[in-house]
């Protein structure tokens, strides 16, 4: 079970874009996720007629570390880390470490 998932909000924890918030977009392979707004690079593109690509430069987000995000838990307003607990059905369900509250799926 991953602890973070596409939808959740989350705060970066380092780098440039530290203490900006944002929701995961995308989960790509297991150790990175893309997050609207975080990370934007500028990349320079050829025009390319046979595809229609217009040349140019374009903003995209780019890729960040899991472990350069955490789940922001809105009740405290901070970051926080996730725990799995099994609730009473059998089902295991993600929770804040701080208090013990299930994470509701985003």
């Amino acid at each position: 079970m991953n602890k973070i998932r596409k939808g959740d909000d989350i705060i970066v924890l380092t780098g440039r874009d530290k203490g900006k918030r944002g929701k995961i977009a995308l989960r790509k392979d297991d150790s990175y996720v893309l997050v609207e707004g975080i990370n934007v690079v500028k990349k320079h593109t050829k025009p390319n007629p046979l595809k229609g690509t217009v040349g140019g430069i374009i903003e995209k987000s780019m890729p960040i570390h899991q472990s350069n995000v955490a789940i922001f838990n809105t009740a405290t307003g901070k970051a926080d880390r996730v725990g799995i607990k099994q609730a009473a059905d059998g089902k295991r369900v993600r929770v804040y470490k701080s208090s013990g509250e299930e994470i509701k799926v985003a």
